[in-house]
């Protein structure tokens, strides 16, 4: 018989109390969830159990890249930022402004880094073939971009506010609304992949995927906030989410996932 959303939610809460009763007994905060979250139930198989395989780097250099994601055979184009304008036609949905700063521990601006988005439709549906949610495609809408963040480690993206969409987690398992974010640094070795969700969703403390981030301030760093001044009149409205790479306050990474 399949998990209950009852079931998975006292599971939440138990682990929550357990982390904030370690806290309090002296264990350092964290933003990195436990890779074997009971609620998440897929991640007990997905994560890694083996020690990483060393690639020899000596002996040959390019072998790193061999598994690393490809971008084509075009640069970054002034078009590949705004996701409602790659079709012939305009996407269905709310169309939105998504833009911040990615920074390191120390606030520093990251210039010239390629960030790369994907998300669901505004139905909730992905563009992929392994998406089978009856949910309907939408035939200007791919869900994907890319830009290189700016001097001041600026980036922006106008896209389609994604839909919430079942997953199979648990019974009744319904994923906030939420966009994928994918970080280059200066090497495909360097890639970190996280994401961005909307204020005030229903959905967040049904989630196992975002609930195990169990410290409540490193989860509430993985929720932009709406800018009315990063709205623009009768186009889109605005969401701020910067990015920080690492310290005490960086942003939460898919870690071994």
């Amino acid at each position: 018989m399949a998990v209950t959303q009852g079931e998975i939610d006292r599971e939440i809460a138990r682990a929550r109390e357990a982390y904030e009763k370690a806290v309090s007994e002296g264990a350092t905060r964290t933003a990195q969830p436990a890779r074997d979250y009971p609620p998440y139930r897929s991640s007990a198989l997905r994560h890694p159990k083996q020690p990483l395989v060393a690639v020899a780097l000596e002996r040959d250099p390019e072998a790193v890249e061999l598994g690393s994601p490809a971008f084509g055979r075009t640069d970054v184009t002034a078009l590949d930022h705004d996701l409602t304008r790659q079709h012939q036609g305009a996407p269905l949905g709310e169309r939105i402004t998504v833009s911040g700063r990615l920074l390191d521990r120390s606030g520093r601006p990251v210039r010239g880094q390629l960030v790369e988005i994907w998300q669901a439709n505004a139905a909730g549906r992905y563009a992929h073939q392994h998406d089978q949610h009856p949910a309907p495609l939408d035939p200007n809408f791919t869900g994907v971009g890319r830009t290189l963040t700016g001097d001041d480690g600026g980036y922006s993206f106008t896209t389609i506010k994604p839909g919430a969409y079942p997953w199979r987690n648990h019974s009744g398992a319904w994923r906030p609304a939420h966009i994928h974010f994918s970080l280059f640094g200066t090497a495909f070795t360097q890639r970190l992949i996280t994401q961005m969700y909307f204020p005030g969703d229903p959905l967040f403390r049904h989630d196992p995927i975002l609930q195990s981030v169990t410290d409540e301030a490193a989860r509430q760093r993985l929720i932009a906030r709406y800018d009315h001044d990063r709205s623009e009149p009768e186009w889109s409205l605005g969401y701020r989410w910067d990015i920080v790479l690492d310290g005490p306050t960086a942003t939460w990474i898919e870690e071994g996932r």
